[in-house]
């Protein structure tokens, strides 16, 4: 009977479980310079008890930056920073990989010279992102602009862009990478039709909205190795005006060709809102036929709906994440069944040690 704690290998890595801990924006990365701090690195330590570890998000580029103190990969005091965390996690005997972000659309225009982030097309999201104002240093949300459309000759530059960010994340000590092509960001902008209405060759038809999806993970995978290397995908999240009635096919299709490459796993991102709409099975299903590697899973899952999940052989992984917030050693106290603490969300984005590494474990005797 598989539950929570199996041991998995996961491509080249060996988890001790099928608990990760998703990737989740906290924005206290050092500034200016976007630099993993030593703080960050008592943060993802504390909760090395996860099967895996995913970071949060990671820019692949200065352009690539949608929010505020988030951090990178792209510069050397950056792959220094994080070459503190993965220190850290692996000291106490964690495993962790970096996931690799290009916000695309999803920016503001504070974060580029020009004001105009970069997109598929010339389409804003109807969204917002969390952005800290340099006068009062006060962080809220504001409205994302109209995105500049990109020409074709800058896309491979782009894909190198990944490729780079993969290669500093082996120099930082990371065991892996996922690469974010989920939640309407720039990946996923590619692949829907309702954020790409491009007329070359990353635009109109199915295999060429997939073309720039394929052509990142193939550098990735050459650069580290396909069994280090994961991909995030939201097929049935349709918020940020990402809406597309052909996006499961597309997904489907994805799925395919990772399968002949070879991947470590996919991760589904799934909705976490309480009158979210639930997975069908036969996605679920199809899913399974088109990728027989690992499949993860984050939603609202509590250890009772993961373990009725991983038991029907539909995903291998379930990752969690505001729980992991508040509960460090979340792993310990599902297992035994402890009671979790909630987090504040008025410390989930930027700040100090408040709300970020003060949350204690439980005690023994719990």
């Amino acid at each position: 009977m598989t539950d929570l704690f199996t041991p998995l290998d996961l491509g080249a890595l060996r988890l001790p479980s099928r608990l990760v801990m998703a990737p989740m924006t906290r924005a206290r990365s050092r500034q200016p310079g976007n630099v993993p701090t030593a703080m960050m690195a008592e943060y993802y330590a504390q909760r090395a008890s996860a099967g895996l570890i995913v970071s949060e998000a990671t820019q692949i580029s200065p352009q690539g930056q949608g929010y505020s103190f988030t951090p990178g990969i792209h510069s050397e005091e950056q792959v220094a920073g994080w070459r503190r965390v993965t220190d850290a996690v692996h000291a106490r005997d964690g495993r962790i990989v970096l996931q690799l972000w290009h916000v695309g659309r999803m920016s503001h225009e504070s974060f580029h010279a020009d004001g105009l982030p970069v997109a598929p097309s010339a389409l804003a999201p109807d969204a917002s992102v969390w952005v800290v104002d340099p006068q009062t240093g006060e962080g809220g949300m504001r409205p994302c602009p109209v995105p500049r459309a990109l020409a074709t000759e800058e896309i491979p530059a782009l894909v190198e862009d990944y490729r780079r960010a993969a290669a500093n994340a082996r120099e930082a000590g990371f065991d892996g990478v996922e690469i974010h092509a989920a939640n309407g960001y720039l990946i996923d902008q590619f692949l829907r039709r309702s954020a790409n209405r491009r007329h070359d060759r990353y635009g109109g038809s199915r295999n060429n909205r997939l073309r720039f999806l394929f052509e990142t993970v193939e550098a990735v995978a050459d650069e580290i190795g396909a069994e280090r290397t994961g991909v995030r995908l939201s097929p049935f999240i349709t918020q940020r005006n990402m809406h597309d009635d052909e996006v499961i096919p597309t997904i489907l299709a994805a799925a395919k060709a990772f399968q002949r490459q070879g991947l470590a796993y996919l991760h589904l991102a799934e909705a976490d809102w309480e009158d979210a709409p639930e997975i069908p099975d036969d996605f679920r299903i199809a899913l399974r036929r088109a990728f027989s590697g690992a499949i993860m899973v984050a939603g609202k899952y509590d250890r009772d709906r993961a373990e009725t999940l991983l038991r029907s052989g539909w995903v291998d992984l379930v990752a969690f994440g505001r729980p992991f917030i508040a509960n460090p050693d979340l792993p310990r106290r599902l297992a035994t069944r402890l009671p979790l603490s909630t987090f504040d969300p008025a410390t989930l984005f930027g700040g100090g040690a408040e709300g970020y590494i003060d949350y204690p474990e439980a005690s023994i005797d719990a």
